[in-house]
């Protein structure tokens, strides 16, 4: 696929080139990725496999640029909006399809867990009929229509993370209600390319595809297969986005999919056009799909102003689609703060062009040196082992999943300790023998030994407060709890290193919610699953404004949560403090310890019991809880219950 090349001058078409795929091949080679993964084997898509979305007019005119020489290529590329032929093109297009549709097989049928495709050309500009945007044929959208012919699918996710809109598999699946895409993308009020009015938020999709057609942020559809389409131009440095994320975003991003479809992800390269950036974000996404722990992402977790306004109108828009939405006040912002400020149009005087260039190298070099010392500092040494427990009665349940089992802390250690500084806390012997596997494991973390584990407590509230007591005196100094049930001690918060989110089924007397004390009230039927409402719209937006650097996640007596919901919570938050989790269970539920020691292991989290909108009544008691605390937590202001 590296032998698509441009023969020909071309501002614009200058940047998609071969070194994309080898200089991201050798960055996966640098971090010693490749050998970690599965290689599938790419093989050419076939005419019948394109022609699932491309016309049989598209298909010849490809074709017949295999013998044309170079001015007809030339002539030919200049039928269409930013694309270029070269004699090879044809048979990489039909590569990256053929890749494509390999990983799609391998995840489909269990050979793999998820992957990712190395691929070009590119392919979410194309459309039915035409190139466009450098992309030949659109290689996520044919996917989608393999997966439902092959498989029998009926509800696939496409995911568009590329800086630029990908109109081509939006045409393509706008009336199609089984196809969910959801795209971000710089607009720009229609000045960013494609500058299409079919870009904006109010593209909804048409006739039995209304509602599944999403111009920015989330729905709850319950996929069973997620694509991606991943596009690295919105990366530091790119001169196609000119946007700033830096490569940990991408980790991030992939971890939230990875809790879909059961894990079923499958991301494909779109654009990406710093080399250093590229391959950077490239690797973090395989690290990702790895398993490996996520770093932190850095700069301050608040959404700008331009950011709320663009997700309160993709909500007004969508809410006659999605019964999620029914209860949110949601209306249609027509005063945006960007329409006073538009980017300016692109210099066209030619005699700068040779100044520009100069101008560009020299920011790209910058960029460069900027990552270099960035990933230094942002990468970690992954601790060798991934999810610890003690020879308690909880191991041999864990057993079953790949958990380690490491020696207790000594009886005379831990009686010292519990006299010195908690003897406040441990009042009962229970408390004082369950202490040394505790103990052992969160030592284990704090020193980076493992990553994550899971203890069993016969009171779990008093061995969370020694957790938090322990890890503050350790260092730590921004310790997130979430504690499920009843909490009968609540543990000091006031100087910000301690944040406690109490998810319980009614309020507990003398306990009301504070910047560092937070209690949710909520109770989820048996056989009804809402409360990944709570985890995605107001839990976990709080956990990525604190930045913690350690979790500890307890179930207690009287839990109001079931076991998918309390999964999904462990699943979702691994993507914080460098995975580092020590979970603490009171319940004896051999389901529950189960589920809980896989989503630490790493295990994609299966959901049982049906998904249904949060009530009215949650939904004020959220939106009362969101008003009295956004302001110390800023990312509360773009989340939103319904919009998953």
């Amino acid at each position: 696929m590296t032998s698509h090349k441009l023969l020909w001058d071309d501002p614009i078409c200058d940047i998609e080139v071969p070194e994309r795929l080898s200089a991201s091949y050798e960055q996966l080679q640098f971090y010693h990725l490749v050998e970690r993964c599965v290689h599938v084997p790419a093989r050419e898509g076939t005419e019948e496999e394109i022609l699932l979305v491309h016309s049989s007019e598209h298909l010849e005119v490809a074709k017949s640029t295999q013998t044309m020489d170079e001015e007809e290529l030339k002539r030919v590329s200049g039928n269409y909006d930013a694309f270029f032929f070269h004699p090879n093109t044809y048979r990489c297009a039909r590569l990256a399809v053929g890749a494509t549709l390999q990983l799609v097989d391998s995840v489909m049928l269990g050979k793999v867990c998820n992957g990712m495709a190395l691929v070009r050309p590119p392919g979410h500009h194309s459309q039915r009929n035409a190139a466009n945007g450098f992309c030949l044929f659109n290689n996520v959208a044919i996917a989608a229509e393999y997966a439902k012919l092959k498989y029998g699918l009926q509800r696939i996710l496409i995911v568009d993370w590329d800086v630029h809109h990908g109109q081509g598999t939006q045409y393509i699946f706008e009336e199609d209600p089984s196809v969910l895409y959801f795209s971000w993308h710089r607009y720009e009020h229609q000045e960013f390319w494609p500058s299409l009015k079919e870009s904006d938020y109010d593209a909804v999709g048409l006739g039995r595809g209304k509602g599944f057609n999403i111009n920015l942020p989330w729905n709850k559809f319950d996929p069973e297969l997620v694509l991606v389409s991943s596009g690295y131009d919105s990366g530091i440095g790119d001169p196609e986005g000119q946007m700033n994320a830096t490569p940990e975003v991408f980790a991030h991003l992939t971890h939230l999919l990875m809790q879909l479809a059961n894990g079923k992800l499958c991301v494909i390269l779109e654009g990406g056009y710093h080399l250093k950036s590229l391959s950077e974000s490239v690797c973090m996404t395989v690290k990702t799909l790895l398993r490996d722990p996520i770093p932190q992402v850095t700069g301050e977790m608040a959404p700008c102003l331009s950011a709320i306004e663009s997700i309160q109108n993709v909500r007004a828009a969508h809410k006659p689609y999605w019964k999620w939405l029914m209860y949110e006040d949601t209306s249609f912002l027509h005063n945006l703060s960007t329409k006073s400020h538009l980017p300016k149009k692109t210099n066209t005087n030619p005699s700068t062009d040779h100044e520009d260039k100069i101008t560009n190298n020299n920011e790209a070099a910058k960029v460069e040196r900027f990552l270099e010392l960035h990933m230094r500092n942002i990468l970690f040494p992954v601790p060798p082992i991934r999810t610890a427990t003690t020879q308690s009665k909880a191991s041999a349940y864990l057993l079953p999943a790949p958990v380690c089992v490491v020696k207790e802390m000594d009886t005379n250690e831990v009686e010292a300790l519990a006299s010195d500084f908690y003897a406040d806390l441990v009042k009962e012997d229970k408390t004082l023998h369950s202490l040394g596997s505790m103990l052992a494991i969160l030592d284990k973390i704090l020193k980076k030994e493992v990553c994550n584990g899971i203890a069993d407590s016969p009171t779990a509230s008093a061995s969370v407060g020694v957790a938090l007591r322990y890890s503050v005196r350790f260092g730590f100094q921004r310790v997130l709890c979430v504690f499920v049930g009843d909490m009968q001690i609540v543990p000091n918060t006031q100087d910000g290193k301690v944040l406690v989110i109490n998810i319980c089924e009614k309020e507990q007397s003398g306990k009301i919610s504070s910047k560092h004390f937070i209690s949710l009230n909520w109770k989820e039927d048996a056989d009804r699953s809402d409360f990944f409402s709570a985890v995605l719209g107001f839990i976990l937006p709080i956990a990525y404004s604190y930045q913690p650097d350690l979790m500890v996640i307890a179930v207690g007596p009287n839990r109001s949560i079931g076991i998918s919901g309390i999964s999904l919570l462990f699943g979702l938050l691994q993507g914080l403090a460098e995975s580092r989790i020590l979970a603490v269970i009171e319940d004896t539920d051999l389901n529950l310890i189960q589920n809980v020691a896989k989503a630490l292991a790493g295990a994609s989290v299966s959901h049982s019991g049906a998904y249904v909108p949060p009530t009215q009544e949650k939904v004020h008691k959220i939106k009362i809880l969101k008003d009295q605390l956004q302001q110390d937590w800023k990312m509360l202001q773009c989340s939103d219950l319904g919009c998953h």
